[in-house]
């Protein structure tokens, strides 16, 4: 019997620099804290699956340079039992880092990224043959250069990629990065056909139909977020469409069920940065789908887990164990539906 779960895609290096706000242009902002850290969809989400419950079996996939930063990467995996040996190192290549520009007093980042070495990740990078796992999750979708060429046949390098590993019996998952580009129905739309899950936020899941996924006054639209979520069922997911934002979790089942939960109520001076939200949320979602929840729980958990996020400068110090995160689903209020 297959288990645990395998992260396939970028991996890199977050260098968080704290901000008091970020500069008009030409203008001049102090940094009052640096931090190095792991980033990027693999180091992200397993790490934070890894730190949820030690016990769930966790491969890396990637590759980094013959750097000081991709050492520290592959130790910082390893050291939370993660299996490493899929991670692949380029001789004489840099390992892909991002400096990572957040504000202090609200949290929001902003990224500028080299993309060094993943933009070579590709399926020979990758045993197939030799992958055992229960689900195997790819991210992210716009920021893998190899991964996201044409491929004649399939669409897309990625979309080979999730046929090979389906047609292994392989539950497969795929997350997006946030980008200001038209590319998102040509490169996302293919993947979505050998898909069992996608996990991905209300940006990018709407660039892909057109869709606003928010209202004139900045309000979350959740008829357009559902009818998206619909969209991504007809183009080809299999089993379940998850959607997250500031305000709430949104999944849609291949059953028709459509559940929305809205985030927890946090108190002032509790987010400390934002840096992986998104990552946390995914790697509840594979925990729960791994666990058996059903899906108010699966998003219940996620919500709460992102939350956990949210308490450190970096991706993955404020997440905490499956217990701690459900305690948190009973001491935390969650914003009404009529708030989000």
């Amino acid at each position: 019997m297959r288990e645990g779960i395998t992260i396939a895609g970028n991996i890199l290096v977050d260098i968080v620099k704290m901000i008091e706000r970020y500069p008009e242009k030409n203008m001049l902002v102090h940094i009052t804290d640096t931090v190095k850290a792991v980033g990027g969809c693999v180091p992200n989400t397993i790490i934070n699956i890894a730190k949820m419950d030690s016990n769930v079996t966790l491969k890396a996939l990637g590759k980094v340079g013959s750097d000081d930063n991709g050492k520290f990467l592959i130790e910082e995996m390893a050291k939370y039992g993660v299996d490493v040996s899929g991670v692949k190192v380029a001789e004489g290549k840099e390992t892909s880092f991002d400096d990572v520009m957040t504000e202090k007093s609200t949290g929001a980042r902003t990224f500028f990224l080299s993309c060094g070495i993943n933009h070579e990740f590709g399926i020979e990078d990758i045993d197939i043959d030799a992958l055992d796992c229960k689900i195997f999750h790819a991210g992210y979708i716009l920021l893998l250069g190899a991964l996201d060429a044409e491929d004649e046949e399939y669409g897309t390098k990625m979309a080979r990629l999730l046929h090979m590993v389906s047609e292994k019996g392989i539950k497969t998952s795929v997350d997006a990065v946030s980008e200001d580009s038209d590319r998102f129905k040509e490169k996302i739309i293919p993947a979505l056909k050998y898909c069992d899950y996608t996990i991905m936020n209300e940006i990018e899941c709407c660039k892909v139909t057109g869709l606003s996924p928010r209202t004139a006054d900045d309000r979350i639209d959740v008829a357009n977020i559902k009818a998206t979520m619909e969209a991504f069922m007809e183009y080809g997911v299999r089993e379940k469409v998850i959607v997250h934002c500031v305000e709430a979790g949104f999944l849609l089942d291949k059953s028709g069920e459509f559940v929305i939960v809205p985030s927890l109520k946090l108190p002032k001076g509790y987010i400390k940065g934002s840096v992986g939200a998104g990552d946390s949320f995914a790697a509840a979602c594979l925990y729960g789908i791994d666990q058996g929840f059903d899906n108010k729980k699966l998003l219940e958990f996620a919500s709460a887990a992102a939350a956990c996020n949210l308490t450190a400068s970096d991706s993955i110090s404020g997440m905490k164990t499956r217990a701690e995160i459900e305690k948190m689903c009973e001491t935390f209020e969650r914003l009404t539906l009529d708030e989000i």
